[in-house]
């Protein structure tokens, strides 16, 4: 998902507007925090406005979803829509047009995009100062309808031809009213406009009406619950800490005894568990017995780990949905905890030979389970886990006596090795450093990146020998913050 997200207040030549920064910024975080990939900008200038532009149509060759937000100055000249720069020159509407960036521009840069979802939010119809003098009437007041490509809704701060006042507190009236909703779990974005066109009503006492054009097909939802995403499997199971056990059922018993941290009740356990069994199991307690299992096999029970480390051995004969199941809720287990929330830390234990399973046709439906539970859950990756995407890595260290110290990791051309907290952000000459051979680093870059060890892909810089000895700080990470 990606998005463009621009407010402007500080105009040259028609004020200051005090909201549109702040609305831009709360919007962008948000959406970052959705897992949008956020082009943003504040007080643009046209060449600004347009270089973005550009970024954001980058980003659309690759993305499914793509937004554009814009808060600050909009007007219409000859039915045509304009977004106002900080620099735009409003001597007369024909320099205004040529110094703006058009509306029209963004719709057809979206249009003609791979993304198959495309959002527009406008709070851009505020009072004009120069309407006077350019001689305008009442019909050319704020924005004009405009059209919606297939798959694109557009959401404007006020209907066509009505103009909103800027907002008195930190955000804009309609933007203030967005961020109120957004967060509203499973509720879709038809929906969430619907809400937000109540509150700026009772906000504006009716004075302001926010509106919608849409030719949206499907639906889509910024904040969906994971039990809307993974139809598959109950609430009790995704959130396992609330399964109960019924020991009249054999699954019920094996997760039971998985659950006792005792090994040997564990392997007992896991010897109930064979083809036949499995075939009789519910899919809802075997994603359970699969959580189970790699719980355990990290644990250390004996009988566990061949069905992380060669688990298509271990369910050879397996039912092909029978076989789903077990290892959803192993890949599940690796990234959830019992509440069905985002675990802090992956349970790294077997994340690299689980991974190892996506180069296999019968597990590909397993992996699709897990992107879009990690997708529904709005987790932060460098890469999304079972997307199969590759990331590079290269590793800034420095020569030194001993070995090689590590200064700096980039990814995308941005160093992300920081302090963990601010005990360990301390200067480079009172760190402490831990030792490590070039397999242990990589072991943990994958751990703390959340990318299979197969998808990694690191240099280093100097290149080090393959035997060569590394210094990592102590207290410092490569995890997404």
């Amino acid at each position: 998902m990606a998005a463009l997200v621009i407010g402007n207040g500080a105009y040259r030549d028609c004020g200051v507007l005090k909201n549109p920064v702040n609305d831009a910024d709360d919007m962008a975080t948000k959406l970052r925090s959705y897992g949008f990939h956020v082009v943003s900008s504040a007080d643009a200038t046209r060449i600004d406005m347009d270089r973005r532009l550009r970024e954001f149509k980058d980003l659309l060759a690759t993305n499914d979803v793509g937004l554009f937000f814009f808060a600050g100055h909009g007007m219409q000249i000859d039915g045509t829509n304009y977004l106002l720069a900080t620099d735009t020159d409003t001597s007369s509407e024909l320099d205004a047009k040529h110094s703006s960036l058009s509306l029209d521009k963004v719709i057809d840069t979206m249009a003609k995009s791979q993304a198959s979802m495309k959002i527009m939010i406008l709070d851009a119809c505020r009072n004009n100062l120069w309407e006077r003098a350019w001689h305008r009437d009442a019909s050319t007041r704020g924005l004009a309808s405009v059209y919606a490509p297939k798959g694109t809704i557009i959401g404007f701060a006020t209907s066509p031809g009505e103009v909103a006042e800027d907002g008195t507190g930190r955000n804009g009236t309609y933007t203030a009213a967005l961020l109120q909703h957004i967060d509203t779990p499973d509720c879709s974005i038809e929906t969430m406009f619907k809400r937000v066109r109540n509150t700026v009503a009772a906000e504006t006492r009716g004075k302001q009406t926010s509106w919608e054009h849409t030719s949206l097909s499907g639906e889509f939802y910024f904040n969906m619950s994971l039990g809307r995403v993974i139809r598959e499997y109950k609430e009790t199971s995704l959130a396992d800490g609330l399964f109960v056990i019924d020991t009249s059922k054999k699954s019920h018993r094996i997760i039971q005894g998985l659950k006792s941290h005792n090994w040997y009740t564990q392997n007992d356990a896991l010897g109930m568990l064979d083809a036949a069994s499995a075939s009789k199991m519910a899919d809802d307690s075997l994603f359970v017995v699969g959580r189970n299992i790699y719980q355990a096999a990290c644990g250390g029970a004996n009988a566990a780990i061949p069905f992380a480390t060669n688990f298509l051995t271990e369910t050879s004969g397996y039912p092909p949905e029978k076989r789903k199941a077990l290892l959803d809720g192993m890949l599940f287990e690796i990234f959830f905890n019992p509440k069905g929330e985002l675990r802090e830390a992956i349970k790294d234990g077997y994340f690299d030979e689980l991974f190892e399973l996506q180069r296999y046709a019968e597990t590909k439906e397993s992996f699709r389970f897990i992107s879009d539970a990690l997708q529904a859950a709005r987790g932060d990756f460098y890469a999304l886990p079972g997307k199969n995407r590759e990331v590079a890595v290269t590793v800034a260290t420095k020569k030194m006596k001993d070995g090689y110290r590590v200064e700096a990791v980039f990814v995308d051309g941005a160093d992300v090795l920081r302090a963990k907290d601010e005990e360990w952000d301390v200067p480079e000459a009172e760190r402490f450093y831990e030792r490590k051979d070039l397999d242990a680093l990589v072991r943990q870059l994958s751990a703390e990146m959340v990318v299979p060890g197969r998808s990694l892909k690191v240099t280093f810089t100097p290149i080090a020998a393959a035997n060569a000895e590394l210094r990592f700080p102590t207290g410092w990470t490569v995890r997404k913050a």
